[in-house]
């Protein structure tokens, strides 16, 4: 059974009374990378917009938080924690990380020689930014330098 989410919340404001939600809309094309190596020669790099963080890191705590957490590749499951402003969303995530986190999926496809390798720092950022123009200016470029000083050859974008 699909779900047809942007329509269900463009309704759903509308029926609140609210001003239409402003969808993104691309004006350009994404930029396409052919993979110039084999899967199982890659580095795999990760964003999650689950709000995970690793225990020890500051949560994430307000609407439009546009900061990044950089967690290790190697961190024990149960040490990987979320913060989100749509908290009722993390019910299943915080039994289980890896529906938002999959750390075991990437080591799993390692060992199978799958892909090459994962990379050292996984990223994660609370979705919920509502400013189009601070994710352009600020997350994205970040989250690339991020990946680009890992050398990631392909990233995994596991949206919540």
């Amino acid at each position: 059974m699909s779900i047809r989410y942007m329509q269900l919340i463009t309704e759903r404001y509308l029926r609140l009374g609210y001003q239409p939600y402003r969808w993104f809309a691309a004006d350009t094309e994404p930029a396409w990378q052919a993979l110039n190596k084999p899967l199982r020669d890659a580095t795999v790099g990760m964003l999650s917009t689950s709000g995970a963080y690793a225990l020890g890191q500051v949560a994430y705590h307000y609407k439009d938080d546009t900061s990044i957490r950089s967690i290790s590749s190697a961190i024990p499951e149960s040490d990987v924690r979320f913060s989100h402003i749509t908290e009722n969303y993390l019910v299943n995530a915080k039994r289980d990380p890896n529906c938002i986190f999959p750390l075991r999926a990437l080591r799993q496809l390692v060992a199978e020689g799958f892909i090459g390798r994962v990379a050292d720092r996984l990223f994660s950022c609370m979705g919920g930014v509502y400013s189009q123009r601070r994710v352009r200016e600020e997350v994205a470029p970040a989250l690339l330098a991020g990946f680009r000083a890992q050398q990631v050859d392909v990233a995994l974008l596991v949206a919540m």
